[in-house]
């Protein structure tokens, strides 16, 4: 950011957009302040002004990702009911990416705030490492423990075959709760 230009308002936005559109998969702050020249705060209320105007970005543990993107092929989704202990995380979600099949997020009640949803975004074996190294590194918990293990996932696959396997597969390792 020292001698290079940042590029301000509005047309850095358009950047921003047009980088998430161009792009097959997430970019981070990061390297969105990287390509503006200026701070991954300022990114951050870019993404969210964008957002207010309904631009379809989701942010995911691995980046912002535009979502439209994803449109162009059919996507089959199902919300499933797990429970197991922090440890077993890895697996889950191993066992997800490995029949094709996205883990789109985690949904947990709270007994306060009613139900709370938090992307995740992992499709294989190196954004499942990639997810778990940020919870170890942050030193984070995940929303599961607030609910000694309960939560829902919704699922997304091209085929419905895919989910079904991985429905499957989840329920003979024990994670699906019943």
């Amino acid at each position: 950011m020292k001698d290079e230009k940042k590029i301000l308002g509005e047309n850095r936005r358009e950047m921003i957009l047009k980088k998430l559109k161009e792009n097959n998969g997430p970019l981070t702050g990061g390297e969105l302040a990287a390509i503006t020249n200026v701070s991954r705060q300022v990114i951050v209320q870019d993404i969210s002004l964008l957002k207010a105007r309904n631009e379809p970005i989701m942010a995911t543990s691995q980046g912002y990702l535009y979502i439209q993107n994803q449109l162009s092929r059919q996507i089959h989704s199902r919300v499933i009911a797990c429970f197991h202990s922090p440890e077993q995380t890895k697996e889950e979600m191993q066992i997800v990416v490995d029949n094709g099949v996205t883990m789109k997020d985690v949904i947990i009640e709270h007994p306060v705030y009613g139900d709370l949803t938090a992307s995740v975004m992992v499709s294989n074996r190196k954004e499942v490492e990639q997810f778990i190294k940020k919870i170890t590194d942050t030193n984070s918990a995940y929303l599961s423990q607030l609910t000694d293990g309960t939560h829902l996932h919704t699922l997304e696959a091209d085929t419905i075959e895919k989910l079904d396997a991985a429905v499957s597969t989840l329920q003979k390792a024990g994670f699906l709760f019943e």
